[in-house]
């Protein structure tokens, strides 16, 4: 699996509508009230890459196996979250327990379909649930500094690290900004992943916009996307109206066909995952052979051994070596024994980075 995104927003802006399309299912009841999704819903999805079906062509694969995105519906949040407002207490636990956060915001007017402030406005909504988180992160520092500077006080240095990380967040939440926005040293990023805060969570907006604006937005989802870039953000543009017709229809030449009449060239799934993998710096290699061509996700930076962990413990444990093949040496040699021939394979040991669209085939000893 790729990693966990939570769809996150007020309700009724879109965020069940957008995981039944994503996972082509109904699991998450789509209704026209407010709480309609009181557990969070889990689905997975498989990541779309060309690179993946190119390398199993050129290998024979008999199968072909995707990594996988795991999208999590989480119930609508209302004002007041903080204090237990709504579902407040399960939202930021969900939310607690994802990498990232998906921000549906509402971008289309629709009288039929109520507005829980009232009014069509992104950014108020956007700022309204991050409100609620730092809230949240700032009343659980609060009481979790108390501790850790009597554990300081004690000698424990561990305790000393996340004290000093601590004190930097809560400065900058009291000034209403998200611990996201706080710069850290190398030294202090681990004590700072370790205060597991709700808005330090990297986040993706979705400006869910009408149908007629799929192509190009509209005037809210430019908004959006300035907005994000302000904060240092992802945002993508979407119409979970057009994503969840598209989930109906099984055959391929029709999505495109409907694609095209829309202006579109790719589903919205498509364009949040790679938004998605570009927020989280998430990249693919794959192992690829006659019985099967598979993508796995690591974060960049990951070495050979802990990529080849990511397949099975032992492949960590007992690692050797990995035999690496970049995806474009793989193509233009005809597959794994023209770029061999070509001398274009390369031996590479534990301290090997691996890199985007690497082919791998690794090598270990128990």
């Amino acid at each position: 699996m790729g990693f966990s995104c939570g769809i996150v927003g007020l309700p009724n802006v879109g965020k069940s509508t957008l995981f039944n399309a994503l996972t082509a299912t109904a699991a998450a009841e789509a209704a026209n009230y407010p709480f309609c999704t009181i557990e969070p819903n889990l689905g997975r999805v498989a990541v779309p890459d060309e690179r993946l079906e190119i390398a199993a062509r050129l290998a024979k694969s008999a199968k072909i196996v995707p990594t996988q995105l795991e999208f999590v519906d989480i119930a609508g949040l209302v004002r007041g979250a903080a204090r237990g407002e709504g579902l407040g207490n399960q939202f930021l636990g969900h939310v607690r327990e994802v990498d990232a956060i998906a921000h549906v915001l509402r971008c289309f007017p629709d009288g039929n379909v109520v507005h829980v402030e009232g009014s069509v406005d992104p950014i108020r909504d956007a700022e309204t649930v991050e409100t609620e988180l730092m809230l949240a992160d700032l009343e659980s520092l609060e009481r979790r500094v108390l501790q850790m500077a009597k554990r300081a006080r004690g000698g424990d240095r561990e305790a000393k690290g996340q004290l000093d990380a601590a004190e930097t967040v809560l400065e900058a939440l009291r000034q209403g900004r998200p611990a996201r926005d706080v710069l850290v040293g190398p030294e202090r990023q681990r004590e700072l992943n370790g205060l597991q805060l709700l808005s330090a969570k990297p986040v993706l907006y979705v400006a869910n916009v009408e149908e007629a604006s799929a192509a190009s937005g509209n005037p809210e989802s430019d908004r959006v996307a300035e907005y994000a870039a302000r904060h240092d953000a992802g945002s993508v543009v979407i119409s979970a109206a057009i994503e969840a017709e598209l989930a109906q229809l099984a055959d391929g030449h029709e999505k495109r066909e409907f694609l095209a009449t829309l202006g579109l060239d790719e589903p919205g799934l498509a364009r949040v995952i790679r938004a998605g993998y570009t927020l989280l710096d998430l990249i693919t290699f794959f192992t690829v052979g006659p019985k099967e061509a598979h993508a796995w996700t690591v974060e960049r930076g990951t070495k050979a051994p802990q990529a080849a962990g990511r397949i099975h413990t032992d492949f960590e444990k007992g690692f050797i070596r990995a035999e690496t093949i970049t995806f474009a040496d793989f193509v233009a040699h005809g597959g794994e024994q023209g770029a061999k021939d070509a001398g274009r394979m390369r031996l590479e040991g534990a301290d090997y980075i691996v890199q985007d669209g690497d082919i791998m085939h690794f090598r270990f000893n128990l």
